[in-house]
């Protein structure tokens, strides 16, 4: 299994990339090595290379800009060009108030209306100290989604 991790600017408050084992790319990494006409475009080629996407956590706001169509950083472009016959599961994390507002169940839908797959959520304590609905990578509805792709030799994106 061969992993590659594309994160946010805003992401990258969360985690030291340092412990990060695995081939981490960022917005940066993007237009670094972009230069000109018929250079290979980072977020087309991830999207050439990867059997499968994982987007985990899903916040609101990148949930707002997947829904939407808007494309204004490496992740967002990934998934626009995303190829879609191939899987793209989905794990949403937020607090709960915007987890419950009914633009997150309109975006939901039109992300599952892509044929992408939703990771469900698990009720754990949140980064803000609430106990609420969100994404845990032990959780059981990951394993039983990745479960599968884990016995096989995919690529996947993170």
């Amino acid at each position: 299994l061969e992993v590659k991790v594309v994160t946010t600017e805003r992401a990258k408050h969360f985690y030291d990339a340092r412990e990060i084992p695995v081939t981490l790319y960022s917005d940066e990494d993007e237009w670094q090595l972009w230069k000109g006409r018929s250079d290979p475009v980072l977020h087309i080629e991830l999207r050439r290379w990867a059997d499968l996407m994982v987007v985990a956590p899903l916040d609101a706001n990148t949930l707002a800009k997947l829904a939407n169509g808007i494309c204004d950083n490496l992740l967002t472009c990934v998934v626009r060009a995303w190829d879609l016959n191939k899987p793209l599961l989905f794990c949403p994390a937020m607090n709960t108030a915007m987890y419950e507002h009914p633009l997150t169940a309109q975006h939901m839908k039109q992300l599952k209306g892509f044929g992408y797959t939703e990771v469900p959520c698990v009720v754990k304590k949140l980064v803000c100290g609430d106990e609420g609905q969100s994404f845990c990578m032990a959780s059981g509805s990951f394993s039983a989604q990745m479960l599968p792709l884990q016995e096989r030799d995919v690529p996947f994106l993170a």
